[in-house]
């Protein structure tokens, strides 16, 4: 006898998708900049207190970034981002995940039951003169049932983690007004 299928390969249709927006003072095209260029974004993307000291772009629609971020600890994280949608200067969409330094699929290093894969949109809409709002949704793709709920459960967490990472870009376009 053949046990049912799983339907692990999809979410689950009481999941929430993890949304947060932010404003910066800041043009939109500047704002691109931040995003797509990989000295900038070097500069500034990450959780608070974390470097990025390596990291390779394609910046094409099914290019890759690859990047390792290394904590204040000496912890080191390795992922990669691949393109599906670029439309400049006000949308980007990839597939973010924890990878090994090859570039393969990896597992958070501290939470092995966390998506292996992340739907990330992020779009920019300039909300007046030199403001960009940058809002970001974020879903796990082919996500079991455990992984979907280890993302519902850790809104939170994902909201302290961008805000820190908000905080460090702000910081960075207070550097680089051009």
């Amino acid at each position: 006898m053949t046990p049912p299928a799983s339907n692990s390969s999809s979410s689950s249709s009481s999941s929430q998708e993890f949304v947060i927006s932010r404003t910066f003072d800041a043009p939109r095209e500047l704002m691109w900049k931040a995003w797509t260029e990989r000295d900038r974004f070097v500069q500034w993307f990450g959780p608070k207190g974390f470097t990025m000291p390596i990291a390779k772009l394609d910046f094409r629609v099914g290019g890759m970034m690859h990047y390792m971020m290394r904590g204040p600890d000496g912890l080191e994280m390795w992922g990669k981002c691949i393109y599906r949608e670029i439309v400049s200067p006000q949308r980007l969409v990839w597939v973010n995940a924890f990878s090994d330094p090859q570039g393969g699929l990896g597992r958070h290093p501290l939470a092995p039951e966390w998506p292996q894969q992340m739907l990330t949109i992020a779009t920019f809409e300039e909300s007046a003169p030199g403001r960009t709002t940058v809002t970001i949704r974020w879903s796990p793709i082919d996500a079991t049932p455990a992984e979907q709920r280890v993302f519902d459960d850790n809104h939170d967490s994902m909201r302290g983690g961008w805000t820190g990472t908000f905080e460090q870009l702000e910081a960075y376009l207070a550097r680089n007004k051009a």
